[in-house]
């Protein structure tokens, strides 16, 4: 195995979480204000075509390596050539599989979802799209293994930033889905071509069959956790595509747009880190249990107020800006799929770490059961209460997830409670800041601004006053880190 010390990982994994959290925090920022216009020349219909057909391509995503990716970052032994190249030839292969006949029956599918033209075009664009990001994986994996993230930030920069000028250029030229088709081609293009150029590698094909048979070990049992999180999100959009109006996707998928902006932010990008750093632990309990409890500390810590105020907040913002009348209906899915959000910051964490140290049967489980319950109680909610009851079925299946804290710790020891209840009682407290003073003190935009940072003001005060220790040592062993 590579030599990782764990001050060196520690090093690597706050520079990587720094630099994917800036980098996110800056896409984000980019993406909502892009949103904002096209919420205003866009209608909800556009956004429920974009919606459906992404998530086409996302289902096409999930089998496009069978996990051999998450092998490799995974793999205790230093990678070779032979691991590269057959899990590249693995890849392509399915790839191609997969692109060759959608674009052959892309007609057909289009008809399907009733897509016009420019629909069946946005398609095409996307299956590209794909094709193009499989070529990305190797050059991925190599950065995220070394844990050298602030190099991997590059090209998703240069990408978004194309992606969005492009995206709002044609939008407000009046291109309607065409814009989506364009901006998707570019960024595919440009985010290719700056990533090889940053993370070079011996390109090329080959297969070795006991290193391919040494990686669907662990890859197998990975990517049929993918492929279940695929039919209980994306495969159920598809279907929900075909069951309701594009009208209610597009509010479906706006409020869990917004909703999940949060996890997007804070979450993936510590998920992201940590993976890679746990497997590069996977021997050192220590390190393991400092790793695991930071995690949900600075998880929690950012996503719990955001999410009281999405809820408590959000319809004020609804009602101050006139082009957001029509998101209204949104509105109660998106404090559904922000409760939601509230469980899966303390799962995800959790099951990240079970699968980094290779005990991916576990949360096999686990989305077993996530993925069955979420289509039953889906199927049986838009029944009786309509497109409301997506949100309200991913909130009961999201309360479940407290499982995975009782079967984590029988792999190690850690505290649930000391990283996350000073952000509750601080979380709590912000609420009933709001609930007393909104009503009085929220009479326009600016003053929704000013309601904003003053519950700002008393999440921060109430979590020093209670966590006064834990930040101080929070903070004491970043430097550490830093600087050994």
């Amino acid at each position: 195995m590579e030599e990782f010390n764990v001050h060196f990982v520690a090093r690597q994994s706050i520079k990587g979480i720094a630099a994917l959290i800036s980098r996110t925090f800056f896409i984000q920022l980019l993406g909502v204000g892009t949103s904002i216009i096209l919420t205003v020349y866009l209608t909800p219909e556009i956004f429920g075509v974009y919606f459906v057909v992404a998530s086409i391509i996302v289902f096409l995503n999930y089998f496009q390596d069978i996990g051999l990716a998450a092998s490799l970052i995974q793999k205790k032994e230093e990678l070779t050539k032979a691991d590269l190249r057959t899990t590249f030839t693995v890849q392509e292969l399915l790839v191609l599989t997969l692109v060759v006949p959608s674009l052959l029956f892309s007609k057909q599918i289009a008809s399907f979802y009733k897509l016009d033209n420019d629909g069946w075009m946005l398609l095409i664009a996307l299956l590209i799209s794909f094709f193009l990001s499989s070529l990305r994986t190797i050059p991925t994996v190599l950065l995220e293994r070394s844990l050298n993230f602030n190099k991997l930030v590059m090209p998703q920069i240069v990408e978004s930033v194309l992606y969005n000028i492009c995206l709002i250029t044609f939008a407000v030229m009046g291109f309607g889905v065409k814009s989506f088709t364009i901006a998707i081609l570019v960024r595919s293009i440009s985010g290719l071509i700056v990533l090889y150029a940053v993370q070079r590698w011996p390109i090329g094909l080959g297969f070795d069959k006991s290193v391919f048979r040494k990686l669907v070990t662990f890859g197998i049992p990975f990517q049929t956790h993918s492929i279940l999180a695929l039919v209980k999100d994306d495969l159920l959009t598809i279907y929900l595509g075909k069951v309701l109006a594009f009208q209610q996707m597009g509010y479906v998928g706006f409020a869990q747009r917004y909703a999940f902006l949060p996890l997007r932010l804070i979450m993936d990008n510590v998920i992201k880190v940590t993976f890679p750093s746990f497997s590069r632990l996977q021997e050192n309990k220590e390190g393991l249990r400092v790793g695991v409890e930071k995690s949900l500390f600075l998880i929690s810590t950012c996503l719990f107020p955001t999410v009281v105020g999405m809820i408590f907040l959000s319809k004020y913002l609804v009602a101050f800006i006139p082009a957001y009348h029509k998101w209204e209906p949104a509105l109660l899915s998106l404090y559904f799929f922000g409760l939601n959000t509230i469980f899966s910051s303390l799962s995800t964490p959790l099951t990240n770490f079970l699968n980094a140290i290779g005990k991916v049967k576990v949360t096999l489980y686990f989305m077993i059961f996530w993925t069955g319950m979420t289509w039953i109680l889906t199927f049986i909610l838009i029944k009786n209460i309509g497109y409301q009851g997506v949100a309200i079925a991913s909130f009961l299946v999201s309360i479940s997830s407290i499982f995975v804290i009782f079967v984590s710790k029988r792999y190690l020891h850690f505290s649930i409670i000391r990283p996350i209840m000073p952000q509750i009682i601080a979380s709590l407290t912000m609420m009933l800041f709001i609930m007393i003073t909104r009503d009085n003190l929220v009479q326009n935009i600016y003053y929704f601004f000013i309601e904003i940072c003053l519950a700002g003001i008393v999440y921060l005060g109430m979590l020093f006053l209670l966590a006064k220790t834990e930040i101080t040592s929070t903070v004491r062993f970043v430097r550490s880190a830093i600087k050994k």
